[in-house]
């Protein structure tokens, strides 16, 4: 009987961890959802669970998925409390190193380009706290593509 159980306990953390995150990511979807709706957003959904607003597209290079860039932000959660600001002229960083809502998000803007980022906790900081941002958080980022490298 024990040879059963152990396998079959297993599977149900398995199934249960999925489900688990399902619906955290309808949770999010929801929160995200409310949120452009209440704040009169015209974004749109890559699809992944990340929405975006561009206000300006930009005209200069594109970033990819290992380019440094250079970007000026306000992260803030879906209650306003801001968790993190660069300085206006930005920070450099390599895609690579950062959040897989940015890894994602800021190739959608050109160098020059600004808007918002709705990232769903999944592909922020996941259901871990993070400084003042805690577990399962939907992000918010305003945005500008400085410089692309």
């Amino acid at each position: 009987m024990l040879r059963f159980a152990l396998p079959l306990l297993s599977l149900l953390l398995v199934f249960g961890s999925c489900k688990k995150d399902k619906d955290q990511n309808e949770r999010d979807e929801e929160i995200i959802k409310e949120y452009i709706a209440s704040h009169g957003l015209n974004a749109q959904s890559t699809g992944s669970g990340l929405y975006y607003v561009i206000d300006n597209p930009g005209n200069g290079k594109t970033p990819h998925y290992n380019s440094d860039v250079q970007v000026a932000y306000k992260g803030f959660l879906t209650d306003g409390t801001v968790f993190d600001e660069s300085s206006s002229t930005g920070i450099w960083l390599n895609l690579q190193q950062v959040i897989i809502g940015w890894q994602e998000g800021i190739p959608l803007f050109n160098e020059g380009g600004s808007g918002t980022l709705l990232i769903p906790s999944s592909m922020g900081y996941g259901n871990q706290a993070t400084g003042n941002i805690p577990p399962n958080s939907v992000l918010i980022f305003e945005i500008t593509l400085r410089d692309v490298r």
